[in-house]
């Protein structure tokens, strides 16, 4: 990736804390950038589009098509019917996940409504807003958003099949750690998380490690931060224990 995208993508970051977006607009420019190139109702193309526009136009902090791959492994292992996702930002992994399971309702979950509407954008183009929604909120607002998922999306005990988590690093783990509460899962749902190497989420990788053969069965995948190949990253794909 050039030096300037690079330095774009940085100076950017304390926007992306506060707001969930980059600042310059790329996330909206995505969404009319599918809008314009992308096939309707074709996923493969959509997905093709964005990753063109992430490579060309505007870095997107989303998995990319490389980590992208893990994800689609993992989702195909778990055959999902329901799939819970943390962090929409564009809706680019909820896509994936759709397309990796064509019978599977897909709830995401996002802190930003800027991004919730780009994600619908992009889902609407693709054809799947009948069964990829997004709930604006976080896991940790002392049980709103967990309240709606309950009675608005069906997400109910061991209803979960799959988990894949993207938002808020040091979140990841006390998110886990409330949808484990609910008992949303069951013994074979697949738990996958991004970025746990970079930015990192230090205490979410000792958890799985302690874990290890008791609560979670953990896989650890080597990969590169997304759509570069000069920083490594890891994506965490746990399976669930319980009740083994």
């Amino acid at each position: 990736m050039p030096g300037w995208r690079w330095l774009r993508l940085a100076a950017g970051m304390p926007s992306f804390v506060r707001t969930g977006q980059i600042g310059d607009g790329r996330e909206a420019a995505c969404a009319a950038y599918v809008e314009s190139h992308a096939a309707r109702g074709d996923i493969a193309d959509v997905l093709a589009t964005i990753d063109r526009f992430a490579y060309q136009e505007a870095m997107l902090v989303n998995i990319g098509d490389e980590k992208g791959r893990l994800l689609d492994a993992a989702v195909r292992r778990a055959a999902p019917t329901l799939a819970l996702e943390l962090g929409t930002y564009c809706g680019y992994s909820a896509l994936r996940i759709a397309a990796a399971a064509p019978a599977a309702q897909v709830v995401s979950v996002e802190f930003s409504a800027a991004n919730a509407e780009v994600a619908r954008r992009i889902w609407a183009h693709a054809g799947v807003d009948d069964r990829v929604s997004c709930v604006v909120g976080t896991i940790g607002d002392g049980g709103t958003t967990l309240d709606a998922l309950a009675r608005d999306h069906g997400v109910r005990p061991g209803a979960v099949d799959l988990v894949f988590i993207d938002h808020d690093k040091k979140a990841y783990l006390s998110d886990l750690r409330a949808i484990l509460d609910r008992g949303w899962l069951h013994a074979g749902t697949i738990v996958v998380a991004d970025n746990v190497r970079f930015p990192g989420a230090p205490d979410y990788r000792t958890f799985m490690r302690e874990q290890q053969g008791a609560l979670f069965d953990t896989v650890e995948h080597k990969t590169h931060v997304e759509y570069q190949s000069l920083l490594p990253d890891l994506v965490l794909e746990s399976q669930y224990l319980a009740g083994r």
